[in-house]
């Protein structure tokens, strides 16, 4: 792996050449994994705690969520919200299993034509928590929010493992610490899905870097079972072995299995849903009629950029605040992109990431998630990191922690209460 000079001058940090010992016993081994990644999960975790802190003291002092139905941002309290909207659907799933259909509604809005169905949801995550309720007696919420803040952790770990095998240990545990805090990082405490893809996708993404081309398409084929998403990362995994094969460096099979696993997950249930409908493109009807959510080139983010440009709220899903946010990262995007670039990252950060933005832009959606939807393209935080790492710890301290403080009203509140995220 290339190594990734600073944004500065500044020579990077070296990593010694001499070779590590490797531990013998599981104690060792447990030990060593503590060390190395325990800086980035606790400044990760520590960060994120005090965001989602100011996250629910703004729902009690605002008192709205008590206002509003428990399956639409409300509840009895305020951790009730964190089970709202997409949670909903995955307790649905966990506790009920999918019904498939595609039900005609009478006299439906141009949009939504057919009855909105659990089916849209991919099951990895709510099979876990139906499966964490089981082992641990904890009911589908307690389930449901102990897995996305375990994978939280995970993904903190595998964030640091590729931005540490770039730029170094301390750009490592500074990503992990933006990640927390980052524009959407509201949905990485709650009933949702986004932790655990992101766990997923960081670490597809390390295995590649590292040519452990059969354990990341393992990965990547289980995060096909997680969200659609995961089609960005199947192409930036398939693209990268197709270059490995090219080279020849790791031989023929091992990235040819990588290219052949990574995409069945997601194939595989939409092709499932697609047989239980009685339509093969039964899973992107659903999409496109019950929830309009849909590629169209572009045109939603458009109108919906023009809209907050000029003040109005003539386009789909126009919530003020959100997507005023929203507006401000898509203006962000080509800095970052051209900051990630200039570092020289894998071939597959750049795919990944480039793959996710023109996903997340290029499709119909509610815009003000636009901060939710690009949570996974962790590699744009790296090179903020790279430029971080010069502070002094105490200055980070500052840094990060006011940011912490201030996501609690931008990630959290913002998104799940002044919009639908």
């Amino acid at each position: 792996m290339n190594a990734i000079p600073a944004v500065s001058s500044d020579v990077p940090e070296q990593r010694s050449e001499e070779p590590e010992s490797v531990p013998d016993t599981w104690q060792e081994r447990a030990r060593a994994l503590v060390v190395r990644f325990g800086p980035a999960v606790w400044c990760y975790a520590v960060l994120k705690l005090i965001g989602f802190t100011v996250f629910m003291k703004l729902l009690s002092f605002a008192g709205d969520y008590a206002k509003k139905p428990a399956r639409f941002g409300g509840g009895a309290n305020t951790w009730d919200v964190l089970a709202s909207w997409d949670g909903w659907w995955y307790q649905q799933v966990a506790q009920f299993g999918y019904h498939p259909a595609l039900i005609p509604v009478p006299g439906g809005q141009p949009g939504f034509t057919i009855e909105q169905n659990s089916a849209a949801f991919f099951p990895l995550y709510p099979g876990l928590m139906r499966l964490t309720s089981d082992v641990t007696g904890l009911g589908l919420y307690g389930a449901g929010m102990l897995v996305s803040i375990l994978a939280s952790l995970f993904a903190a770990a595998g964030i640091y493992a590729v931005v540490d095998r770039m730029s170094g240990p301390r750009a490592g545990v500074i990503a992990a610490g933006i990640w927390a805090i980052a524009p959407g990082s509201g949905a990485e405490w709650a009933v949702y899905s986004d932790s655990l893809f992101v766990a997923l996708a960081s670490w597809a993404c390390y295995f590649v870097m590292t040519k452990q081309w059969v354990t990341a398409g393992v990965i990547t084929l289980i995060a096909g079972l997680n969200r659609p998403t995961a089609a960005a990362l199947i192409g930036a995994v398939g693209l990268a072995a197709l270059v490995e094969l090219n080279r020849r460096e790791s031989g023929v099979l091992r990235p040819l299995a990588a290219m052949l696993l990574a995409p069945v997950g997601l194939l595989g249930y939409v092709a499932w849903v697609g047989w239980r409908t009685g339509e093969w493109g039964g899973y992107f009807r659903l999409q496109h009629d019950s929830w309009l959510h849909y590629f169209d080139w572009g045109q939603g983010t458009w109108h919906s950029i023009r809209g907050v440009l000029l003040g109005r709220g003539d386009y789909p899903f126009a919530f003020p605040v959100p997507d005023l946010l929203a507006t401000l990262i898509v203006f962000s995007l080509p800095v970052l992109i051209v900051l990630l670039i200039r570092l020289r990252p894998p071939l597959v950060l750049t795919a990944y990431t480039l793959a996710t933005i023109v996903s997340v832009l290029g499709s119909l959606g509610i815009f003000g998630n636009v901060s939710r939807y690009l949570l996974p393209a962790f590699p744009l935080f790296i090179a903020l990191a790279v430029g971080m790492r010069k502070l002094s710890w105490p200055v980070l301290a500052a840094v990060l922690g006011t940011g912490a403080v201030a996501s609690g009203w931008y990630a959290g509140y913002v998104l799940f209460e002044l919009g639908v995220p």
